[in-house]
């Protein structure tokens, strides 16, 4: 018996860090991929592992992205007046696959929760006043999700908007309160989107 941990045991292990993986779902993971497809096992590893080393974040928006600038940023058809504030990239996806959106955005990679660490300076509060202050953008839509914490980081945003002169408008009906954009269907969010009011 020597010291080093099974390592079956620890494919399992590491592969219960996915969300909604409980050690059923683990296990069978580790086992469908040994028994039936270690070519498509060793593939995930290494696009995993470039994955983990190579994307980073957007000096602009801070989106994921392999490069300094995003595609969204780099891209000079965008009305950069337009500027979308959402939690996540899965909301900021969510938007492009839903709505005929062409802003740009800034994703805040989380909501205002004091419990869990999450403050202004965790959400780049610094970088978001930047971009306010340049004096380009004419409107902030703000499309955080419908939960207390989303409603707080709103109305927050709504603040940051007005000190700077910005108009705010905030995503209207249509998104069920207590839900995520990310599960929201295509025409619920395109119906919201379409139909934002103005922060008061």
């Amino acid at each position: 018996m020597t010291g080093n941990p099974d390592l079956l045991a620890e494919l399992v292990e590491a592969l219960r860090c996915l969300p909604g993986v409980g050690a059923k779902s683990a296990q069978r993971m580790a086992f469908h991929l040994l028994e039936r497809d270690r070519e498509g096992g060793a593939r995930l590893s290494r696009v995993l592992g470039d994955a983990m080393q190579r994307i980073g974040h957007c000096k602009a928006c801070r989106n994921f992205s392999e490069r300094d600038e995003c595609a969204i940023c780099a891209n000079a058809s965008r009305d950069a007046s337009l500027l979308c504030v959402v939690e996540t990239p899965a909301d900021l996806l969510a938007i492009e696959q839903a709505t005929g959106y062409r802003g740009r955005y800034f994703v805040l990679m989380g909501r205002l929760s004091p419990l869990d660490g999450m403050g202004p300076q965790e959400l780049g509060a610094g970088l978001l006043q930047q971009r306010l202050a340049s004096g380009e953008i004419a409107e902030m839509v703000i499309a955080t999700n419908p939960t207390v914490e989303g409603e707080a980081t709103a109305h927050w945003l709504g603040q940051l908007a007005r000190a700077a002169g910005v108009r705010a408008t905030r995503l209207a009906h249509g998104v069920p309160l207590g839900g995520e954009l990310e599960y929201v269907d295509r025409g619920t969010l395109a119906h919201a989107f379409g139909t934002r009011l103005t922060m008061e």
